[in-house]
């Protein structure tokens, strides 16, 4: 119980950073995208925890796998909440460049941000294991250098788990986006967590790279291009088929709906086409 406890104080302290950086940032609008660095460093900090009780609390701390999945759940409802429209995921901040919802210089900065602020993350969980607060987080420490790759299939299985998990997502996400934040942000937090704890014996269903790459791709067991052959080439295509499911075409690639015959919305009057018949 101690090591939960100590596990809960680091939730609370990432979240007071990200909160802090959030409301300095209502200065000063322009750097709107460090609200991405904020919502990845937050992510990636606090998912590295919800892994160290998945891997070491199960059986040192005796924490059963309903508080695992419960922990995961709070963690990316609290996400959701804190962070709103930045969500820390490269995937949608490309598909909202692909929608023309975003220019060039915007996407790249988030994306950026969303990378950097994953290494962030990942050094500060890093420290915080480090300083062997409880017994749970001392096994951690040692087990740093060695740590188990979240990819159990082989680079072709994991490519197509990751799409068709982001392929879901990002289609359920599509339909939410003008949903009151009351309904999407819970039924997201409850489908990611669905959808890790399903694939969780495949590739744990990241579905955002700079995610997949704070938590995995420093683990050994695969390549650095292979790891980005399944966590980024594998979500991004799930997300890009989704976007051409969900609207017809590609705004930024295709202006002809590809898929979807677009019907005249306005009727003609019958009184008009009696005029003309009578001419």
């Amino acid at each position: 119980m101690s090591g939960l406890n100590a596990s809960v104080g680091y939730f609370v302290a990432a979240v007071t950073f990200v909160v802090s950086v959030r409301f300095l940032l209502k200065k000063w609008p322009r750097f709107s995208f460090i609200s991405e660095f904020t919502s990845s460093f937050m992510l990636v900090a606090c998912w590295l925890e919800v892994q160290t009780i998945v891997e070491v609390g199960e059986w040192a701390g005796g924490l059963g796998p309903d508080v695992t999945l419960t922990i995961l759940f709070v963690v990316l409802l609290t996400h959701g909440i804190i962070c709103g429209d930045a969500s820390g995921n490269p995937t949608l901040a490309v598909q909202k460049f692909l929608k023309l919802e975003a220019t060039t210089v915007t996407t790249l900065l988030d994306v950026a941000a969303q990378f950097i602020g994953a290494h962030l993350g990942l050094l500060a969980a890093k420290y915080y294991w480090s300083l062997e607060l409880t017994d749970m987080h001392m096994i951690k420490n040692l087990m740093i250098s060695e740590c188990s790759t979240s990819l159990l299939v082989s680079v072709v299985q994991g490519f197509f788990t990751e799409f068709a998990c982001a392929l879901v997502l990002h289609l359920i996400h599509l339909n939410l986006c003008c949903r009151s934040a009351l309904i999407r942000v819970p039924l997201i937090a409850v489908l990611l967590t669905f959808l890790s704890h399903s694939a969780k014996g495949y590739t744990s269903a990241y579905m955002n790279p700079s995610l997949a790459y704070g938590l995995t791709f420093h683990c050994s067991g695969f390549t650095f291009a292979e790891y980005a052959v399944v966590y980024w080439l594998g979500s991004l295509t799930g997300m890009t088929l989704a976007v051409l499911l969900y609207m017809g075409h590609i705004p930024r690639i295709f202006a002809k709906n590809l898929l979807y015959s677009q019907k005249t919305r306005f009727r003609v009057p019958k009184t008009d086409k009696a005029e003309k018949k009578k001419q």
